[in-house]
């Protein structure tokens, strides 16, 4: 059996992440942690339930995350968690490799250890995108 809280390795071209899903309280959230190797620095995508918004709570296992429209995502799932990262990179959310280098796509390089915290849930709409009504909601023509 796995143990759920070891970091998993996830290569990216010449980079390597190390990323941990943990469900966290109080305030109910789950929690997708991801760092290059060799650095100190974090970035913790977080999922915090809200309206239409469902994190595990006893109904769902653990790492996934809905939507009211019965979209979701295994965060245990490492193309989901690459997805996740590509959709953080790509909205520029994370910031320079390097100070003034313009160049997007790491998190900072700085000696000292930095955590940066983004809201999940526009990530989790870029991933699963608009995707078909649920099954209950379409209509069926002749």
């Amino acid at each position: 059996m796995r143990k759920t809280h070891r970091p998993r390795r996830l290569v990216v071209g010449d980079q390597c992440w190390l990323w941990t899903v943990r469900h966290r309280h109080p305030e109910c959230r789950e929690v997708l942690s991801l760092r290059r190797e060799g650095s100190r620095e974090v970035l913790r995508i977080v999922f915090r339930p809200g309206p239409g918004r469902f994190v595990p709570d006893g109904f769902l296992h653990s790492g996934a995350v809905m939507d009211d429209r019965r979209r979701s995502l295994n965060l245990h799932e490492p193309g989901v968690v690459r997805k996740l990262l590509d959709a953080a990179v790509g909205d520029a959310a994370l910031p320079d490799r390097t100070e003034g280098s313009g160049e997007r796509g790491g998190l900072p390089t700085t000696a000292g250890a930095r955590e940066r915290e983004l809201d999940g849930w526009p990530l989790f709409d870029a991933v699963v995108g608009s995707g078909p009504a649920p099954p209950s909601s379409r209509r069926l023509t002749p």
